[in-house]
């Protein structure tokens, strides 16, 4: 589990606290009021518990002499539960393959909490979480194509089925530095067919993602790709030179990998990388270059 033990660690220990099939956040299971029985917490009744969190880290960040620990008081004021998903949808789109993670977050929570059981924190009016993910996506791709701009502009190749319309919405794209980008508008950025960039760190590509072209999604009509279901060979795609150095590094790793596994697994490593090594060398032979800056 890795980096990630906290968190399996906290679900486990909030499933012992409520019954099988109870929210893990039950307001009867948890001291809320009144009003949010058989409901989750409500927003008090959440304030009050990361108060008494950051006090309690405090607490224990004193008590072993671990100042770097402590957790300093806010300047914008108490961590409301906005502001704390917020800043958790900030870092998730912000981490490497960020935006996979968030579009499977996003799939989940359209199936997860549009329910009764859900109530009012997750009905289909997208409000709460789900109006921060729109946001963020929208941040996190609008900084997506004005990467691949500052990088196609300083010589680096792009090729692709997708690659001269990526171009151009990377050109085009407007920027969101300093403004604040309101939910409404987000959705209105995302759902502009074909003149959206994602990225896809797993998939090692970019998708500019148009609905009637992607083999992630043909019969669903999502207004946003399955970044966890790329198909190779997909219309959408895009690959930079950096992409085409990240496959041979991976295929190379895969190709160490196989001299150490039984035959049927190192056959199947051999094949992937051999696979992985076709798509640089695909890359390598049909990229786009600004003018003048072809090696």
């Amino acid at each position: 589990m890795g980096r990630h033990c906290p968190v399996v660690a906290a679900i486990r220990v909030l499933e012992r606290i409520v019954p099988p099939g109870e929210l893990l956040f039950a307001s009867d299971y948890h001291r809320g009021a009144i009003r949010h029985r058989g409901k989750a917490l409500g927003g008090d009744g959440i304030r009050e518990r990361i108060t008494d969190f950051i006090a309690f880290a405090n607490q224990e960040a004193a008590r072993h002499g671990l100042t770097g620990e402590f957790i300093p008081p806010d300047p914008a004021g108490a961590v409301t539960p906005v502001r704390f998903r917020r800043s958790l949808a900030w870092h998730i789109s912000r981490q490497p393959g960020g935006l996979v993670a968030l579009a499977i977050q996003y799939g989940h929570l359209r199936t997860v909490l549009d329910t009764d059981i859900a109530g009012g924190y997750g009905t289909r009016s997208r409000r709460g979480i789900h109006d921060l993910i729109d946001i963020e996506t929208a941040l996190s791709t609008a900084e997506t194509a004005a990467d691949l701009h500052k990088r196609y502009n300083r010589g680096e190749g792009v090729s692709g089925p997708a690659a001269r319309q990526a171009l151009h919405q990377a050109s085009t794209t407007p920027r969101f530095e300093g403004t604040t980008v309101k939910a409404d508008f987000a959705r209105k950025y995302l759902s502009r067919d074909g003149a959206v960039l994602y990225d896809n760190p797993h998939a090692l590509l970019l998708c500019r993602y148009k609905r009637d072209l992607a083999l992630c999604e043909r019969t669903t009509g999502h207004d946003v790709p399955a970044l966890d279901r790329c198909v190779a060979g997909c219309g959408n795609m895009v690959r930079t030179d950096i992409h085409a150095q990240k496959l041979r590094a991976q295929a190379d790793r895969l190709a160490r990998q196989a001299a150490h596994q039984p035959d049927p697994i190192a056959r199947r490593l051999l094949a992937t990388s051999g696979r992985l090594r076709g798509f640089a060398d695909t890359h390598d032979r049909t990229p786009h270059h600004q003018s003048g800056s072809r090696p």
